[in-house]
Order: structure tokens, then C-alpha cells, then sequence
């Protein structure tokens, strides 16, 4: 294991981190960076992060025996008596190489020595762009923000190659106590207060929050405004999320990304940043996050904020955007020569991206600029060494990976072949190294996949390896089809096998239910408000709720015929399927409030008030929040609703446990007709919860999809039982309490009673 705080070792076992450390007294600091093709590099040292020159430029020795590390050493005294530079270090790298090799009579915005943009082996060299180290535990600034919105100064090409970038460039930063190797204490672990006790609750068990973290909080009068949208912020709803009932809260990415420009105009919103899915560095919690932005603010402050949900019993899940980078791709079209250069790509660009097969461009796989090369064993050190660093030093208990497929690339140029089996690639290694939580809890962490892209091969639902959840998309579409386009051929086994866990995609290779991360909204698409009321994308709008370019045109919605009570029925069902299905129920921040975005399902670029949770829900949405929040208790209330392992059912000659029971309106059990009649929109199940040591030795759902009322029959209770209604979410029930509390649930009947459920309506009952 590294040392407390560090990255875990790219090199050889017993070499020091990558990255810039002070040793362990303190007294000196190590700068070690990767670059296999470089022939010079130099580590230039700042007293600002922005505005002026380097106060000391000192050359890199390549280390003897490596692949290709670089790395120089600097006394504290040094910095202090030769260079002037006292308190926080900023520093960032410039590298020569094979397209541009270094001439004596090269100075800062010259081209001596150039030879061009790009050589054949796709290198990328230009000593004029300061490079940001990927090892950077904290970043200064983003490369555009308020006051420097000129892209060009990071440009190659004709037009721009010449451009020093030093100046403006994001830096590096030096934080104190990061000993390189040797036992020293990092500046997180030793600033105070660590983070928490993790939960060690199973996947299955735990109901997941997808949320902004500055969304969260930046629209809450309740949080003081210093610290709206922080993660000291974020902090502070932990015990109110816990009362909601959540046990895990999945924040949209937080590494270091592009968005200190966002919004300073909104007529040039459509460049803005507001999810984060482009990351700058895989290491540095971001600094726009951060009440206290100061170097060794955002570390601290992350920090604390994840105690505070490990001390509210709830974990903490990263989105991590490791299949392309914040660099992105060409400028132009049919342009070789023309990119930005940032960091990667300015020390290694073959290595850190995939290529074309030429090398002259990225191998865009995923319609996002160029996939980064996770089959390359330094590349895939990065994007492990940093996995590590928000597990072990952050304390973050889970990942979820955005275009995860990425992960499982097993070439490097001019192709993409995915495996879940290659021991080579990253998405290999990330498992190995860091085991993933068992099917009932403990040790380990929750590794969470988006399992598709945009190109081919990309589409692997169901085909991640043992120990991997995954957003389950097949889910989503087959019961917002049921709702939403009755004419489409849902048949009721296709609904059954989603309600059981989707043991079609998950059963066959070892995984269980938790591995289906079930949801019917997420930040990508319509708000579960929006699903039931916006039968089109409306992106187009002015400002605040747009304009947003992209999103899917295939949203599988319906505004129920224009009524609000419709629509609120409809998002009671559509919740309702979330907390009775086995796997894991995913809810998006602002479900619990029905909160809307008018129709845009890809406000990515809205960094305002319109994308921002609301705080002031008004009548209707208070009644949904209780209706949630009553429906996630009885979810953890009730293990037989997450079972570790696929449900048992009976033979048809009534052998077997027969943990789960199917049944048609009428109370028999279907037939191989009825299962595969897409006509039939009415299905019911009993789940045994003596089976799983559940408080109701029964319970029973019946979901009607059809327009009209239809009359369930319902099946035994259980020796001496009677059912209970615990909700129905049809019309005529909605209230406050149409989820009925612990002992207060109504009285229904025994076997043979029967039910009459509404239209488009889900009843759930338990014996009693």
C-alpha cells in the first residue's frame, strides 16, 4: 500500500509516487511525471497561479531504467533563497520531443525547433503549452474562467503553436505534507478529522441519490450563501437526506473539470460545463466546489463532507469520467494539426489516447473526442491510482463510470474490442486491485457501470464482470413503455423478469439482483416529473431552461392526456416500480418533489437556477415527497423486496420454496399465452417473507397498465392472515397518507377476496 494519501505507484513496487511530494521532513519537494517519447522536460515553479511568469525553471532528469519518468528535486530553502517563493508552490511541466526537439534558441512563444504539430508515431510535443501534471492532488484554476475565455493560447496548429500558454495555464499545487513514499502524512490526514466510518451495507440494501453536487445546495436558503453549492454545503443535507430515507448519495463528477466560465454569459451558455462529464484531472476534488478554495481547501473540505454522510449512515459514490478528457479533439474538421493542448496530450499523447491507425487522430469510440487509452499499462495506472486515492484518502465508498465499456477496451489504436475476461485491461485491474463489496455487505467497494457509448461494440449491458453493478437502461425503457406507449408489445413477462431483478442479463454469469441498478429517470434524460408530462424534448428554450443542443429524441414519454393528477399518478407508479423491484432503485435529486426542467433532458450546460433543486415545494409536491419518502422505508423496512439472490418460484407441479408467485387478475398463475400476450397489461406477484425473515410473513403487488379498472383476485395470506393495504396509488387515494404507516395499514380480506385497482395503478398489501 502507498503511503497514507498517496497514489498508488505507477513504476516499479518500490519506486516513489508520481506526482509533486514534499519528503518526509518536510525540508525538500520531488516533482516525478511520466512521458516515454519526451527528449527534454523542464518543471517550471510559480508563487501565483495565474498572471505572472515562473518564478525558477528546473530540468528534468529522465530516471535511469524507467519507461520513460522524469524527475527533479528542489530544497524548501531553495524555493525560499534563490527563487523568492515562500508558501504554496504552483508548478507545471513544458516537454520537447520527436515533432519538436529542443533548440538552444527556443524561448517562450518561439518556434525554434519545430518541426510539426504531429510526427508519425502521434506525438504532440509543444514546449509553448504549460502542462498540468495528471498526478496534481489540487489544481489553481480551470484553463477558461471569468476574465480568460481565449482557448487559443492552449491551441496547436498554424494559428496557434506560437502562443505561451505559462501565464494563464492551470497549475499544479505543491500541497504540504504529501511525504513521496516514505511514511510521510498527507495534507488531507493531516489537516484533522478524517472520514468517518465507511458503511459496510451490500448494494442491495441501499437506495441510491443521484444529485449535483453544487445543484444540490446552490438554490437553498437554508444553507448560508457563502456555502451554497459547496461540498461544505452538500454536507449539511446529509441527516436530511438520511430522513428521506436515502443510504447512498451518487454525486455527478467532482474531479477537476471545465466550469469556472460557466455562465458569466449566458448568451454563450452552449459552451458551458454544469454536469462535469470532462474532466481535467483525475485526481483533484473540484476547487468550484469548494467554500474554502484555497490550496489544500478542497481536499479538507471534501473531506468532511464525506463524514458527514458516513456519520448519517449513508455512503458516498463518485461519478468518474475516465473514458475521454477535458483536452477533447480536433478543433476542426479534417485538421491533423490543430488541438489543445492541456496536459496529456502534450506529454504523451500516444500513450495516454487512443489513435487513429496513422496516429494522426483520437479513435472517438464514444462521440465525445477521443477515447483515452486504458489498455496502455501507464494510462491505466492513472485511472487506478487515482480510483484508489478517492477510496482510501477522499474516503468515497463506490464509483460509478460514466461510458464504462471504455474500461474494457482491449487495443490501443485504430480500434475497439471490448472484454470483460482480458486480464489486461483496466476495467481487470480496477477489480482485482480493489475487490468489490459481497452480494451481503462488508469490506470492499461499489463499482457501478454505465455499460454503453455512442459507437460500435460499445452497447455491453449484461456483460460486466463479476462484482459490477450496472445502470440498467433495459429496465427503464420496458416499464416506461408500459406506461407511456401502451401500444408498443410489453408483454407481461418482460415486465416480470425486469420486476425480478432481470435475471435475463445478470443470472447467467454469477451476478445477482443487486447488479441491476434500476431507474427510470437520471441527470441524462427527463426529470420523472418531465417523463409524465412532456410527450417531446423542448431544448430550445431561452434562457434559464436553455437553449441545450443534443438529447435523445427517443424519451419513451407521455404527458397522460395534459391532467396534473394524471401525471402525478403516473410518477407514483413510476416510483413505485423502483422501491418493489429486486436490484438496486436509483432516484434522481429533486424525484422525491417532482421537480421539473420544462421539457429539456440535456441541461448540461444550465448552471443556474432553473437546473438548481428547488427548496420551496409547494403543496402537491409535499404530498409527494411524504408518498417517497413512506415508500423508501418500507423498502428497507422489508428484506423480502432485496433478495441477494434471484427469487425461487415454484414448479408447475407446485414443488420448490417458492419465494415468489406470479398471478393474473383472475389468481391463477399464468400460462406460457398469458406471459407472452402483449395485450395483457396486468400482472401481480406474492413474495413469501417468511423466506426472508420479513416483518409480513406476505406481500402481494398488482400493477394494472390498462386504461379501466380491473378486478384482482387475491391469493392466500397465510394461515390465520388477512391482507393489508399498506398503498394504491390510484386517483382517488392521493394524499399525505396514501402510504400508510407501520400498524396503521387498512384491513382487505383473505384468499379469494377481490381487488378492483384502478387504471394505470399499483396496489401493494402484506398480511397481517
Amino acid at each position: 500500500m502507498p503511503a497514507a494519501g498517496q497514489p498508488a505507484r505507477a513504476a516499479a513496487a518500490d519506486a516513489p509516487a508520481l506526482g509533486a511530494h514534499y519528503d518526509g521532513s518536510g525540508e525538500s519537494i520531488t516533482f516525478r511525471v511520466h512521458s516515454s517519447a519526451a527528449t527534454r522536460m523542464l518543471v517550471e515553479l510559480y508563487d501565483k497561479a495565474a498572471g505572472a511568469d515562473e518564478k525558477a525553471s528546473l530540468p528534468l532528469e529522465r530516471e535511469s531504467g524507467s519507461d520513460g519518468t522524469w524527475t527533479a528535486t528542489v530544497t524548501v530553502a531553495e524555493l525560499r533563497e534563490k527563487y523568492g517563493i515562500e508558501g504554496t508552490v504552483y508548478y507545471g511541466y513544458r516537454a520537447w520531443g520527436p515533432n519538436w526537439p529542443y533548440d538552444k534558441d527556443w524561448k517562450k512563444g518561439s518556434e525554434a525547433g519545430f518541426v510539426s504539430d504531429v510526427d508519425g508515431k502521434g506525438n504532440r510535443f509543444n514546449p509553448n503549452k504549460l502542462l498540468l501534471d495528471p498526478y496534481a492532488l489540487e489544481v489553481s484554476h480551470d484553463p477558461l474562467r471569468e476574465g480568460m475565455t481565449d482557448k487559443g493560447v492552449y491551441g496547436s496548429g498554424p494559428e496557434h503553436r506560437d502562443e505561451d500558454s505559462g501565464a494563464q495555464a492551470p497549475k499544479g499545487i505543491v500541497l504540504p505534507g504529501t511525504g513521496s513514499g516514505d511514511g510521510g502524512t498527507s495534507q488531507a490526514e493531516g489537516s484533522g478529522g478524517g472520514t468517518g466510518e465507511k458503511p459496510r451495507r451490500a448494494l442491495k440494501d441501499d437506495i441510491v441519490y443521484e444529485v449535483h453536487l453544487r445543484g444540490l445546495t446552490k438554490n437553498d436558503p437554508a444553507v448560508p450563501a457563502a456555502e451554497r453549492g459547496t461540498y461544505k454545503g452538500a454536507a449539511a443535507k446529509a441527516e436530511e437526506l438520511a430522513r428521506l430515507g436515502v443510504t447512498a448519495v451518487e454525486f455527478l463528477p467532482m474531479q477537476e473539470s471545465q466550469n469556472d466560465a460557466n455562465d458569466a454569459d449566458p448568451d454563450s451558455s452552449a459552451d458551458d460545463n454544469y454536469w462535469g462529464y470532462v474532466t481535467d484531472n483525475f485526481f483533484a476534488p473540484d476547487r468550484r466546489y469548494a467554500a474554502d478554495d484555497s490550496p489544500g481547501g478542497p481536499t479538507r473540505e471534501f473531506r468532511a463532507m464525506v463524514k458527514a454522510y458516513h456519520d448519517a449512515g449513508i455512503k458516498v459514490i463518485a461519478d468518474v469520467v475516465y473514458n475521454h478528457t477535458g483536452e477533447g479533439g480536433p478543433w476542426k474538421e479534417g485538421d491533423k494539426n490543430t488541438y489543445g493542448i492541456h496536459s496529456y496530450r502534450g506529454l504523451d499523447n500516444p500513450t495516454y489516447y487512443s489513435l487513429t491507425d496513422d496516429r494522426q487522430g483520437p479513435m472517438d469510440n464514444t462521440g465525445v473526442g477521443g477515447n483515452f487509452n486504458t489498455y496502455n499499462p501507464v494510462a491505466q495506472s492513472l485511472v487506478v491510482d487515482s480510483l484508489r486515492y478517492w477510496k482510501d484518502t477522499l474516503g468515497v465508498d463506490g464509483f460509478r463510470h460514466d461510458l464504462a465499456p471504455v474500461l474494457g477496451n482491449t487495443c490501443e489504436h485504430g480500434c475497439f474490442k471490448y472484454s470483460a475476461t482480458d486480464p489486461k485491461t483496466a476495467l481487470h485491474r480496477i477489480t482485482e486491485e480493489m475487490p468489490a463489496r459481497g452480494a451481503r455487505g462488508g469490506e470492499g467497494t461499489d463499482w457501478i457501470a454505465e455499460p454503453w457509448a455512442l459507437g460500435d461494440g460499445t452497447y455491453q449491458i449484461g456483460n460486466f464482470p463479476e462484482g459490477w453493478a450496472e445502470w440498467n437502461g433495459k429496465y427503464r425503457d420496458t416499464l416506461r413503455a408500459d406506461q407511456n406507449k401502451p401500444g408498443e408489445k410489453v408483454t407481461p413477462g418482460q415486465l416480470a423478469t425486469r420486476f425480478a431483478g432481470s435475471s435475463d442479463l445478470y443470472g447467467d454469469d454469477g451476478r445477482r439482483p443487486s447488479s441491476s441498478v434500476n431507474f427510470m429517470v437520471a441527470h441524462d434524460g427527463f426529470t420523472q416529473r418531465d417523463l409524465y408530462s412532456c410527450n417531446e424534448k423542448k431544448n430550445d428554450q431561452a434562457w434559464p431552461y436553455g437553449p441545450s443542443d443534443g438529447g435523445s429524441d427517443d424519451n419513451i414519454s407521455w404527458d397522460q392526456g395534459g391532467g396534473a393528477a394524471a401525471q402525478r399518478q403516473a410518477a407514483r407508479n413510476g416510483f413505485a416500480f423502483l422501491m418493489l423491484s429486486a436490484g438496486t432503485p436509483m432516484m434522481t435529486g429533486g424525484d422525491e418533489v417532482l421537480r421539473s426542467t420544462r421539457c429539456n433532458n440535456n441541461p448540461y450546460n444550465l448552471d443556474n437556477e432553473a437546473n438548481w433543486l428547488g427548496h420551496d415545494p409547494d403543496s402537491d409536491q409535499r404530498t409527494f415527497r411524504t408518498y417517497t419518502q413512506r415508500l423508501l422505508e418500507f423498502r428497507k423496512a422489508h428484506p423480502a423486496l432485496r433478495p441477494a439472490d434471484f427469487y425461487t418460484s415454484k414448479d408447475t407441479n407446485g414443488n420448490g420454496t417458492g419465494q415468489l408467485d406470479w398471478f393474473t387478475p383472475a389468481g391463477s398463475a399464468p400460462d406460457d399465452a398469458y406471459w407472452n400476450d402483449a395485450s395483457n397489461h396486468a400482472l401481480a406477484w406474492r413474495i413469501d417473507g417468511t423466506e426472508f425473515d420479513d416483518p409480513a410473513d406476505g406481500l402481494y403487488v398488482a400493477y394494472n397498465g390498462w386504461s379501466e379498472a380491473s378486478e384482482f383476485t387475491l391469493p392466500s395470506p397465510g394461515e390465520g392472515k388477512e391482507w393489508h393495504r399498506v398503498t394504491d396509488t390510484g386517483a382517488a387515494s392521493e394524499g399525505a397518507d396514501q402510504v400508510a404507516e407501520p400498524g396503521s395499514e387498512k384491513p382487505v380480506g383473505g384468499k379469494g377476496t377481490k381487488y378492483e385497482l384502478g387504471g394505470r395503478s399499483m396496489a401493494v398489501l402484506i398480511a397481517e
